[in-house]
């Protein structure tokens, strides 16, 4: 495949996601219902905590230059953050959004963790398709540089999401 080919599919699937997502959380607030998914917060929580420990460890692998158990870690990573991804919109689907509750000087906190953790969430996906692109491909020069930015976004979003939900299931 070429490299404009995988451009091209990197950015319909990234923008076919991000719809779905945005559909699904901005559009009617008719929650489905019959289906418990009360579990389904704190198993988003765990994998997306089992995805910033694998990117933390995939990072440390490769700096130690022992490639196949960063390329497994990485893997990993992007594998819970996939499953976080359809739990998510599972959870959402049946449950709808719940509000933050939190009043006083951790309010304007939430918000501004959850804006940022949105707005990164939404560039993670093509950034993370892209940067694995390049190191399946062989092209690791250009792997490394866009994993550098790959990779913070990554657990900045990855621990929000943690964080998140602990500021809106236990505060």
């Amino acid at each position: 495949m070429s490299e404009r080919i995988a451009a091209w599919s990197i950015g319909l699937i990234s923008a076919a996601v991000l719809a779905a997502v945005g559909a699904l959380l901005l559009g009617p607030r008719t929650p489905a219902g019959g289906l418990d998914v009360s579990a389904l917060p704190a198993l988003n929580a765990a994998l997306n905590a089992t995805s910033a420990a694998l990117l933390a460890a995939g990072y440390t692998f490769i700096r130690r230059r022992r490639v196949a158990a960063h390329r497994t870690c990485m893997l990993g990573a992007f594998g819970a953050s996939a499953v976080f991804l359809a739990s998510y919109v599972l959870y959402h689907y049946h449950a709808g959004s719940r509000p933050f509750t939190g009043q006083g000087w951790i309010r304007p906190v939430y918000f501004f963790v959850l804006v940022t953790h949105v707005v990164l969430a939404a560039a993670i996906l093509p950034m993370a398709l892209t940067t694995i692109w390049r190191a399946v491909t062989g092209r690791f020069d250009r792997h490394v540089r866009l994993a550098r930015w790959t990779l913070p976004v990554c657990l900045y979003v990855s621990l929000t999401g943690v964080l998140i939900f602990w500021m809106l299931h236990r505060w």
